[in-house]
This record gives C-alpha cells, structure tokens and sequence, in this order.
C-alpha cells in the first residue's frame, strides 16, 4: 500500500490552470484550427501533467489509467452516435433530403423572421424527439443551409438552432437529461418539468425576443433574384418532393417512440440510402462513376457515408453547401472527445475533482450561494470533465444533502442543475457537446457561442431567481 499525501487545492487547480493556459495559446496562434489538433494535444499534455502530479502525491498508475478507461468508456455511445450522424448527413445529402428542405425553407421563410422560426422550430422538434443531436443533425442541418443561402450570419443561425434545441432538450420528457437530473436530486419528472419553467420560460422568451430583434437588423446579403437561382440550381440537380421528408418524419417518429438515438440514426442512414437509391439515379450514376447501377449505387453510398462527398452545380451560392464529410468529418471530433475524457478520467482518478468540489461546498452558506455555487459546480465539471452526464450527476450526488439541510425542495436542485448543467455544456470547445456540435454544423463552438442566448441566459435566470428569493421551494413538514 502507497501513502497517498494530502492534497491542498491549489495543487488541484493547477492542471486546470495548466490547460487553460495551454487552451488560451491555443486559440491566440491556431484560431479556429485550435480543435484540427492543436486542442486534442493540450489536453492529453494536461491529463500527462495531471497524472505526473498524482503520481507525485503517490497515487499509482493503474488507478489513474483506471480512471481513464472508465471515462473514455462512458463517452462511448456519444461517440457513436457522433460517427452515425455523419453518415446520416451524407445519405442526407444524396438522397436529396437536406436539399428539399432547404427548396422548400427557401420559398416559405422571410429573412426577417428566420431566426426567430429557426428557434422555435428547433426547440418544437427537440420537444418532441427529446434530443437536440439528432435535432441538430437533421432540421438543424436543413436551417443552417437556409440562413446562408438567404446570407445571414452562420453564427446566428447556428445560435438559434442550438438555442432552440436546448430548449426542447431540456423541457421533454423523452430526454435523457431531463430524466437525469430530477432523479440525482429526489424528485419526480412531472413535477421537474412543471418547476423548471419557472426559469426556463422567461429565458426562451428573452432568446425569441433578441432573435426577432436581430431579424428587424439584419441585411441579408442575397436578394430574391439570387434566392430563385439557388431554387433552379437545387431542381435542376434533385428529384425535390415532399415525398423525401418521409425518411426524417420516420426517424423523429422512431425517437418519440423511445427507440435509443443509436438505432434510429441507422434506421435514419440506410432509410436515406434507400431514398437516394429510388429517387436521385442521376446523382447516383454521376457520383459511382459507372454505368452498372448497382456498383455506382454501392459505391456512391458506401463513399457517402464513410468520407468527403460534394455535388457540384453551375452555382457557386450552392455548391458550399451541398457537401459532406461523413464518418471520416466526424474523426477530429472523436480525437477531441476520447482526449477530453482522458483528462477529466485523470481528474477524477487523482482525487483532483473531489478536493475542488469539496472546497466549493464550503461556500454554500444560504440559499442564493448555494444554487450559485451549484450553478457554478455543473459549468465547471462540464469545462473538466467534458461530458454533460458528469456536470449532472456530480453535482447532484454533491449538493443533495446541502439542498435537504437548507430544507430546500430537491426541484430547487433538479432545476438547478439542467439550467446550469445541461444546456452550458454545449458552449465548451472540448466538451462531448460542444465539439459535436460543432462538428454537425461546420461552425466552431467559439463562432456560435456569442449568439446562443437561451443557454447563456438560462443559468443567470437560476440564479437570479435564488438571489430574489422567487419560486424557491420549501420542504413541505
């Protein structure tokens, strides 16, 4: 047996300090090439560091790797599902799916109000699926090309779509999130949904108001001439019908039924394939590269859901967006998310986490420090640990007994922990959430960040409803 020394908190900070400083040099000399690689070596230097200091203290390595495996293993089914959504965005693509969506959004959708629509249409579908991935990977694909071939700001559209999105995810019932949280605290699902919006209501009304604001403001570059000859461009390269919508209307079905994101992406991928099969021969032929449909139908396929595909059309507005990276798009995302979760499994393997968590607990004294200090705890282990399960579920094992000493409601903690835990975690680079959806959409976490006003505003809202004293429930004796 090794005698493992005490740990103070500063050396508990310090490879947090270490990262950080690593991230900052990062994003001065790399920019958004930070997450090409630059990122993923920061933090497995910082997991390197971490562990050097646990080793110094006398923790043995077979517990830190430990830990590791044990991280890396829990991010197992997110990085799956990240892999699934590539493919599905390339069977998407060719099938001609996305490219109706975006014919369709084109001819109904005033720019004015797009963002504003792009926002609720998100958060209706997120509702309704209880996932913002998949809502994200699949209307809020179709969006994304939309605002930009209107010519509005990638990042204010990506804004409202993962603004809707958070929304939905947080307030279904079908979500794993929202399911999570009252479960950690104490509570039931209904009566977590009912206290949650208290807060999460007037946050997704701020968002819709600043959004339409923004529309009155924007100056959409293209004008209509040139939105008619994306139109032309997209009908004279697709079969576009209604009847494709088919395939993600069978998808959001599958997910509203409760079956697991994994197989209903599938479902999603080969039901695209099979739609570009039937309805798009001609770009099957053009991209297969052969008279033999079968061997063009495979190939093209194969290729779209496994690496680089692009259909280029005599319009230059378009082509950008008619492209995809398919499995091989999602790798540096991956490579992100295995070396967060190694250096969030070293944390915690070390006792680093803990000593941290620890200290903070000592700052809740009254009600307001003690759900700011929640708050500030789940955005904290979803900059560390990487993962948004995590900044629930620690906090919420954490804080359970502070909230009942406090003889507070556990809703105050559930609430608590999705205003702050789940809907931040998207706003971290590094995070399995972030680099996802950064991956999905092709604009960085750093780009949209500005514009994600729902999930910036919602921990505020928490707090701010704790320092007032507004909607604080007591346990009832």
């Amino acid at each position: 047996m090794h005698k493992i020394k005490p740990l103070s908190l500063g050396i508990a900070l310090l490879p947090i300090l270490f990262l950080t400083v690593l991230l900052s040099l990062n994003v001065y000399y790399y920019g958004d090439d930070s997450l090409s690689g630059a990122n993923q070596i920061a933090l497995v230097l910082s997991a390197a560091f971490c562990s050097l200091l646990a080793a110094r203290r006398g923790t043995q390595w077979d517990t830190i790797l430990e830990g590791i495996k044990n991280s890396v293993s829990d991010a197992l089914p997110a990085l799956l599902i990240l892999l699934l959504i590539g493919s599905l965005a390339g069977t998407w693509l060719i099938s001609g799916i996305v490219p109706a969506m975006i014919y369709y959004g084109l001819q109904i959708i005033n720019p004015t109000y797009f963002l504003l629509a792009a926002c609720i249409v998100s958060a209706i579908i997120s509702v309704a699926t209880g996932s913002s991935w998949s809502t994200i990977a699949t209307i809020g694909v179709a969006l994304l090309g939309i605002g930009q071939a209107l010519g509005i700001s990638e990042a204010m559209v990506a804004g409202a779509i993962i603004s809707g999105a958070y929304f939905g995810d947080k307030m279904s019932p079908l979500s794993d999130t929202t399911n999570l949280a009252p479960a950690m605290a104490g509570t039931d699902l209904v009566t977590h949904i009912r206290y949650m919006t208290y807060t999460t209501l007037p946050s997704i009304l701020i968002t819709l108001i600043i959004f339409l604001f923004l529309g009155f403001n924007l100056d959409a570059s293209n004008s209509p001439n040139d939105i008619k000859v994306i139109l032309t461009a997209l009908q004279s390269k697709f079969y576009i019908s209604p009847i494709l919508f088919l395939v993600p209307i069978s998808v959001i079905f599958l997910i509203v039924k409760k079956i697991p994101a994994i197989p209903a992406l599938f479902a999603g991928t080969l039901l695209g394939g099979l739609a570009a099969i039937i309805f798009q021969p001609e770009i099957i032929i053009d991209l297969g590269s052969s008279a033999n449909y079968f061997k063009s139908a495979f190939i093209t396929l194969i290729n779209a859901m496994s690496s680089d595909t692009s259909i280029v059309t005599d319009n230059e507005l378009i082509n950008g967006l008619l492209s995809t990276g398919g499995m091989y798009g999602m790798l540096n995302t991956v490579w992100l998310i295995i070396c967060a979760m190694c250096f969030g499994g070293a944390m915690e393997a070390s006792g680093f986490l803990k000593c941290i968590s620890d200290s903070l607990m000592k700052l809740a004294t009254n009600t307001a420090s003690l759900i700011a200090t929640t708050t500030g705890t789940c955005i904290f282990f979803n900059m560390t640990a990487s993962d948004q399960y995590l900044a629930i579920v620690v906090p919420g094992k954490m804080f359970k007994d502070a909230y009942k000493d406090q003889g507070l409601a556990p809703e105050n903690l559930s609430r608590t922990l999705e205003d702050s835990g789940t809907v931040t975690s998207v706003l971290i680079p590094w995070n399995t959430c972030g680099a996802t959806q950064a991956s999905i959409l092709g604009v960085s976490t750093l780009t949209y960040l500005p514009y994600c006003f729902f999930n910036i505003i919602s921990p505020f809202m928490t707090m701010l409803y704790a320092i007032v004293g507004y909607k604080i429930r007591k346990i009832k004796i």
